[in-house]
């Protein structure tokens, strides 16, 4: 489509924000909701609200694990997924002369953990000057919020997109990344996708894959005044963390064979999430699991790092007198997902660039994040450019999360940007 005229790009970042009011009340009612993993459905029932005022045509399903179990981006997942429903909103125009576009974003948050360590409760969204708290604020309910005020801002001037847009919902992405998967399997598609992750203003660039898992040891419990003759599960759990310690790095030692990750100081971070173990202070304990996350660099195969994993504690095991015939059980149990480049030189990067410069007033900078993305869905599986792209954030999965409100509207005016840029434009009513 041809660049927009500078007088239209100034209406349009004039009804973002003429509308942003309007869009941080949606966004505080939508923190409200607290859609831990299993409890997304208020969430999305507010959502599909929102999309159905809007005329949007409307598609909600459960996702279903046999559509995709056999996918090669699938992760395995160990809770019932009766409740996991996506939500999908589509814009058709009247005519599809425009390029398809893709608006994703996921429901799911993070547990809060003690509420008493918030500054006010996590669910109960707090202005105060630029920032907005909450959990999910940024990460990522502030972006679900720009995709769908991006597009009622060019609906204020009287326009809608000229291509098909998707407006995607999804639950999952903090733990497996199979809603967005479920979206693929079920044959959502485009020309280019956006997430507004909370990425400070930036485009991502590549992005680390993700491996979760759990680790089962046991023992042999005695009397803690025979301690000797038993063998302790938590004491060889510490044994195996520090082995895969020194296997994080190792494998950070190889980040100058990854192109993007060379200059990164860390990329690769293993972390123990949970861990629980024994029955009694005063016997030697029979058994430990602990709760684990890796990641691995884009062009590693996860099957291939798992095995390294497991064979790292298999090692271990053959070195100790217990474990050598009671080796660690290892289950596979969340992400187990791999990482993506985002290559450059795309003209849906160009269109981003461009309507960026105009929003803020400065270049598009890019950078490399080692978190879990669902971008890896549609650039690995769909080869589809997919743009993460989001508002300034701090605390994500941490205490007092909370959103630049400042960062949020020019967002939401890059996105509107890029819609009338990347679709094309049409009147929302044909006339005479």
């Amino acid at each position: 489509m041809s660049k927009l005229d500078a007088a239209v790009e100034k209406r349009i970042l004039e009804a973002v924000d003429a509308g942003f009011e309007a869009q941080v009340g949606f966004l505080q009612d939508l923190i409200r909701k607290p859609s831990l993993r299993g409890q997304e459905q208020t969430a999305q029932d507010f959502l599909f609200d929102a999309y159905r005022a809007r005329g949007y045509a409307l598609d909600r399903w459960a996702i279903d694990l046999e559509a995709i179990r056999h996918h090669p981006g699938f992760s395995p997942a160990t809770i019932d997924y009766e409740g996991a429903f996506n939500v999908v909103a589509t814009h058709r125009p009247r005519q599809e002369t425009g390029r398809s576009l893709i608006l994703n974003g996921h429901v799911d948050v993070v547990p809060t953990g003690p509420e008493a360590m918030w500054s006010a409760p996590p669910f109960e969204p707090k202005r105060e000057g630029d920032w907005l708290y909450g959990r999910g604020s940024g990460d990522m309910k502030a972006g679900l919020a720009a995709n769908l005020y991006a597009l009622d801002a060019l609906r204020r001037l009287g326009w809608q997109p000229a291509g098909r847009v998707h407006l995607q919902s999804v639950v999952e992405e903090e733990c497996t990344g199979n809603g967005a998967l479920a979206c693929l399997a079920r044959g959502y598609q485009a020309d280019a996708a956006i997430i507004p992750e909370p990425e400070d203003d930036k485009l991502v660039r590549a992005n680390c894959g993700v491996l979760w898992f759990k680790v089962t040891v046991r023992g042999v419990p005695v009397h803690v005044r025979e301690a000797g003759k038993g063998a302790n599960a938590i004491e060889a759990a510490y044994r195996l963390i520090q082995a895969l310690r020194d296997l994080e790095e190792r494998w950070n030692a190889r980040k100058g064979q990854h192109r993007h990750f060379e200059d990164q100081d860390h990329p690769i971070n293993f972390n123990v999430g949970k861990i629980a173990g024994g029955d009694w202070a005063s016997s030697v304990p029979a058994w430990c699991s602990f709760d684990a996350r890796i990641a691995i660099y884009p062009g590693v195969r996860a099957a291939d790092a798992a095995a390294e994993i497991e064979s790292c504690l298999a090692e271990v095991a053959r070195g100790d007198a217990f474990l050598a015939n009671n080796p660690p059980q290892v289950e596979w149990n969340g992400f187990f997902a791999e990482g993506y480049v985002l290559e450059e030189g795309s003209e849906a990067e160009a269109t981003l660039g461009r309507a960026h410069l105009t929003s803020y007033g400065r270049s598009l900078e890019s950078f490399v994040t080692a978190g879990y993305l669902d971008a890896r869905v549609f650039v690995l599986y769909q080869d589809t450019p997919c743009l993460v792209y989001g508002p300034y954030s701090e605390n994500i999965h941490g205490f007092d999360e909370r959103v630049s409100l400042a960062s949020l509207k020019r967002v939401t005016g890059t996105i509107a940007l890029f819609v009338a840029e990347w679709c094309g434009l049409e009147a929302l009513e044909e006339t005479a």
